[in-house]
């Protein structure tokens, strides 16, 4: 029974191993293609062939740094993306601070609505009556419209903080209560500093979705160029004059693209994962 058991012990441990391995393969692969071929000549990238260059193409990068306009498009990408970021921790930690803690008619349904939503994905169907809407109200084209459409979908975000909501003693709201203290003073004072981590974690991923967005960007931005973005001028790179589509200028604006989002899980990876943990041990 022992050797039977330490077999199956090690076959599952081997099989664990083997699925992380595909998982990181199939997460890290395209990053690695992308790196080796925006280093290649268009030719030398659309024939395939070998996986590493030939002659490494480094003037691709200052071409597509150029053509991409990538300081004024980053500090669009920058501005909507921390902007998105506020939005959204603000609106989700509330949420999830009232779904968490009070009881109001239609609560359940609410909840249910909500949990319903996180598989049902309309898409770049909704984009145009959303485009109409804003311009009912003369919001389409600005930076506060793209904004606000990218704040949407935060059903994750809000049952992270409520499953780590519910981890904080009742008690600490009902002494608050005795205090004088109000809802939003509860939420403000007492809530919003213990639930940080976890606060922080929706503000990455909410940074990291906002930064690589391409289709909501590209439909809200069409008619306001100056509100372009980096994610889309990078895919606008391969559309050449000569009427060929240069890959590889592409993928080097790709490559620059993705730094400020590595930069940022570099800087605080450490809290990320902390965050993670504590919802995780929380909820």
């Amino acid at each position: 029974m022992k050797r039977r058991h330490s077999f199956f012990s090690i076959f599952f441990n081997v099989l664990g191993w083997l699925i992380i391995g595909v998982l990181i393969l199939f997460t890290v692969y395209p990053v690695i293609y992308a790196l080796l071929g925006s280093l290649k000549t268009n030719a030398e990238l659309t024939l395939g062939g070998a996986i590493f260059p030939k002659d490494p193409q480094w003037k691709n990068y200052v071409k597509a740094f150029i053509d991409s306009n990538f300081i004024t498009y980053s500090k669009n990408s920058l501005l909507i993306s921390l902007g998105t970021m506020i939005v959204a921790c603000f609106t989700s930690s509330l949420t999830g601070y009232i779904f968490a803690r009070h009881e109001f008619p239609g609560k359940r349904l609410l909840i249910s609505l909500y949990g319903a939503m996180m598989f049902v994905s309309i898409g770049s169907v909704a984009l145009y009556p959303i485009k109409l809407f804003l311009q009912k109200f003369s919001l389409d084209n600005t930076l506060l419209a793209l904004i606000l459409v990218l704040t949407g979908s935060q059903i994750t975000n809000v049952f992270l903080v409520m499953g780590f909501v519910k981890g904080i003693p009742k008690e600490l709201d009902e002494a608050a209560i005795l205090d004088g203290c109000n809802i939003f003073s509860i939420y403000y004072r007492i809530i919003l500093p213990l639930i940080r981590p976890i606060v922080g974690v929706v503000a990455l991923f909410t940074f990291r979705n906002t930064w690589n967005d391409y289709i909501t960007t590209l439909i809200m931005t069409m008619s306001n160029k100056s509100l372009t973005t980096l994610t889309v001028a990078v895919v606008q790179l391969k559309y050449s004059v000569f009427a060929a589509a240069e890959w590889h200028i592409m993928l080097a604006g790709a490559s620059l693209a993705i730094i400020p989002v590595l930069l940022l899980y570099v800087f605080t990876n450490k809290q990320f994962i902390s965050g993670l943990t504590a919802g995780a041990v929380k909820g």
